[in-house]
């Protein structure tokens, strides 16, 4: 499985984002999908999380109420649409994926190559 990440930008801090992630591959379904950022100096932190199905979703504290992991199986792709962005939300975003089972920063099978969200204040 190969993962795509898109959708990064220079932002203001109160606009929005959507991230997209294409994944290769014929069994997108059975792969739980996660969003993780990570900025210098620090480790890979967990955003949100999305079950194969796309009827579980989890969020990190500090993104609840302002983003939203979606998936469309049909297309191999998880979106995270990032609203009211904050300069604190600044980092490099990756999407993971892990077969049958949720993703976690410390067990995904397959890392994309990351895609830069800047937001200015």
């Amino acid at each position: 499985v190969q993962l795509q990440a898109s959708g990064g930008g220079l932002v203001q801090a109160g606009g929005s984002l959507r991230l997209s992630c294409v994944a290769s591959g014929r069994t997108f379904s059975s792969y739980g999908m996660g969003w993780f950022r990570q900025v210098p100096g620090k480790e890979r932190g967990f955003v949100a999380r999305i079950s194969g199905s796309g009827r579980s979703t989890y969020y990190a504290d500090s993104v609840k109420g302002r983003f939203t992991i979606s998936r469309d199986n049909a297309k191999n792709t998880v979106y995270l649409q990032m609203n009211n962005l904050k300069p604190e939300d600044t980092a490099v975003y990756y999407c993971g994926a892990r077969f049958g089972a949720q993703v976690t920063t410390i067990s995904s099978d397959y890392w994309g190559q990351g895609t830069l969200v800047t937001v200015s204040s």
